[in-house]
């Protein structure tokens, strides 16, 4: 009995869009928290590689404008994800309602449904992976620039 009240009560609070929305908001502040420690472990291992070797600056600063790229191309994912879902499922419901206002048999709808929930998920997919790259590889030139900036910086400071 106590089973079936704790299910009703789950299924109660997992139908409320604020349930949804504090749930994007924890895991994207999870994801901002994690990044944030990958950016400064970045950034560390960036300071001690140019100290240890600096006749190899170059490819470093290279390889860690990339993992910045990275980074960044994830948390912009993370966000696009936590707007692109709530979005597809409306667009979703939007056509089966219309299929079914229009007179499709349930078969029909059901198979329709299928087909337009594949075809919405796989261009959602292919945006998300897109915006996703597009950023990392601004994120990447950004960083890139700033490093060899602060380095050229830094190196007039030593004279």
């Amino acid at each position: 009995m106590a089973d079936i009240e704790w299910n009703s009560l789950l299924w109660k609070a997992m139908s409320k869009r604020r349930t949804w929305a504090t749930f994007f908001l924890i895991v994207y502040a999870l994801l901002l928290s994690s990044s944030w420690n990958l950016i400064i472990s970045i950034r560390s291992w960036y300071n001690a590689s140019l100290i240890l070797s600096p006749e190899n600056s170059i490819w470093v600063t290279l390889y860690a404008s990339l993992l910045y790229g990275g980074v960044f191309g994830l948390l912009a994912m993370g966000a696009t994800l936590a707007v692109a879902v709530p979005a597809t499922v409306v667009t979703w419901i939007t056509v089966l309602v219309l299929l079914a206002f229009a007179g499709k048999p349930r078969r029909a709808l059901v198979r329709e449904g299928r087909r337009i929930t594949a075809d919405i998920t796989g261009f959602a997919f292919k945006v998300l992976i897109r915006e996703g790259n597009l950023v990392a590889a601004v994120c990447a030139a950004l960083s890139f620039l700033a490093l060899l900036i602060r380095r050229r910086g830094a190196g007039e400071d030593e004279l």
